[in-house]
Parts: structure tokens; sequence; C-alpha cells
């Protein structure tokens, strides 16, 4: 198949580019760079790459001219904390209009479309573990809503779509998800606590640490995104780990497998942090027959081993 991906240099664009070219797929990635790298794409070989930003006014005129595809995945995102409180307008253009030219490149050629969306959407839930039925408790105007809210609208123009235009859509529902080629810098839990374990800094703990998280290890996920892609089912589906942790016990975790005396700090919780945070998976394994299958001690094993001058101990 030829496929078409967004957001191509990211984490986990990138992972993605990578399963599909593996599988022997023609895979064409673009991406603005905006939060992207272009060293998670350098030992891609055969990937065909164009710098291309999805929101611009003649974007689908330019795919045009790769086309044609047989699937439009649309990663493009500014996922962390960090980058959309930073990229406030550009995290909005990236949930609706590069969405929409997206959809209508895959409008173009017929093609499957995926959208890949977030537990974001869930804001912080009265409802626990969260399921796809679940509407959400998001603040609209707070300051994450230029990340929650794009996500929601990209979802709704997904559905649009997929009733004007008949279009196959797929909607996935990522909740926090980890694994090598995360930028250590990006704010989120993950790289942020390995980043300052391998520096010797106390890990900022925000809150009294007791809110809950949940980590899917990246092949996991992308294992899902390609089972997702091919399924003939057009709601949202929550993709993640259901194994939920407090910060407090990701802490310990990760001091362990480093070894690092780095001690916690404690700093006020964020406006609007969710509090719990755990994906309901019945409808991924009931459509998909999928499920994590890598724990998180062998994902942050593996994630670390990928950091340059980390030093895992031993677990015995």
């Amino acid at each position: 198949m030829n496929v078409l991906i967004s957001g191509a240099a990211g984490f986990i664009g990138s992972h993605l580019c990578e399963r599909l070219l593996a599988e022997g797929h023609t895979v064409t990635g673009i991406d603005n760079f905006i939060t992207g790298s272009p060293q998670n794409l350098a030992h891609l070989n055969e990937l065909i790459f164009h710098e291309a930003d999805a929101t611009s006014l003649d974007f689908v005129q330019k795919m045009d001219a790769l086309g044609p595809f047989d699937l439009v995945l649309h990663l493009a995102s500014l996922a962390s904390p960090k980058d959309y409180l930073n990229y406030p307008i550009e995290t909005l253009e990236s949930g609706s209009t590069a969405t929409r030219n997206m959809l209508e490149v895959a409008r173009l050629f017929n093609a499957r479309f995926l959208l890949t969306s977030t537990s974001e959407c869930y804001g912080d839930p009265l409802e626990h573990p969260q399921k796809e039925s679940y509407w959400g408790n998001v603040n609209p105007i707070g300051p994450r809503s230029c990340y929650d809210e794009s996500k929601r609208f990209a979802e709704a123009l997904t559905m649009a779509y997929h009733r004007k235009f008949g279009l196959r859509t797929n909607i996935a529902r990522i909740f926090n998800t980890y694994g090598p080629r995360m930028k250590l810098d990006d704010g989120r839990v993950v790289p942020a606590f390995l980043s300052q374990a391998l520096e010797g800094l106390p890990l900022t703990v925000f809150g009294d640490g007791t809110q809950t998280r949940s980590f899917c290890y990246v092949d996991d996920l992308v294992d899902g995104l390609c089972r997702l892609m091919l399924s003939e089912e057009r709601e949202p589906v929550n993709l993640g780990n259901p194994e939920e942790i407090t910060l407090l016990e990701f802490a310990e975790r990760i001091q362990r497998l480093l070894g690092t005396a780095s001690p916690l700090e404690f700093h006020p919780l964020p406006e609007n942090d969710p509090t719990r945070r755990q994906p309901d998976i019945s409808k991924a394994k009931r459509v998909l027959g999928w499920e994590p299958k890598i724990g998180l001690e062998e994902g942050l094993a593996r994630t670390v081993k990928a950091l340059p001058g980390a030093n895992i101990q031993s677990s015995s």
C-alpha cells in the first residue's frame, strides 16, 4: 500500500513509519519540524520524505502531485504540554486546518483515513476508567484547551467526513505512550523523570503524587494503530495500557531502574491537570484483538537503553 503520514518525524510517527516500511509498504512522510526531528528518520532509507506544513493553503494540491495514497494517517500534533503551551495557535491549527487538509487528501484518492486523537478528550475525568462512550470533563478555555479542544474538533471533523462523504475513517484515542525517541525536554512525565534522574536532579512531582497515569510502550501502541487503520470500526477506540500507577510509584521505579539518589521535589499541580487517567480497552480487545504486551519494567529498560550514557541497574 501507499501510505501518507503527517507528523512523520515525531516520536510516534517515526516508529509508525518504521513499522510500515518493515512490512513492505511505500511510505511518504511529511513534517514541518516544529517539534519533530530529522534524526528520528535518519535510519529510514526507504522513506519518501517531504518537509511540508499540513496547514498550508496549497497542501492538498502538493499531496495530489505525490499520490495516489491508499492510507492517509494524520499524526501531526503538538502533544506535549511544553509544546502546546508555547504554540497554542499552531496546536489548534493542527487539529482543525491540518485535519481537514488530510481528510481532503484522503477523499481525493478515496483512501482510508486515521486520526490519532488523545485521552485528553476526556479532560479531568469524572468516570473511571475511561470508556469511549464517556463525553469528558474538559475546560474549553483553560490553558490546556488548545490541545484538548483541537483533538475534540478533529474527531468531530473526521466523523463529519465519514457521515457526509462515506470516507473510511478511524479514530485512535491515545493514552500516555513512551519509548525511544521521546524528547527528554518535552515536559511529559516519562522523559522529565528520566532526564532529571540521569542528570542527578530532583524528580519533579506535581501535586502530591497520588494522581495516576497508565503508560503504554510505543511498539504496543504502533501495533494497535496498524490494526485500527484497517478495521471497520469508525468511532473512537482507546489505545493504551490499563495498568494504573501513581506518579509517586512511577518515580520510585525510575529511581530503582537508574540507581539514582535523586530526591523528589513537589510542585503545585498545573491547572486542569487530570487526577486520574486509565483506559478501558475492552473495545480494542473486542474489535481489534489488541492489548499491550510489554510491561512497564521492560518498556522502561528498553527506553533507557536507547539513551546515551544511561546505566540500567539490575533488579536483583
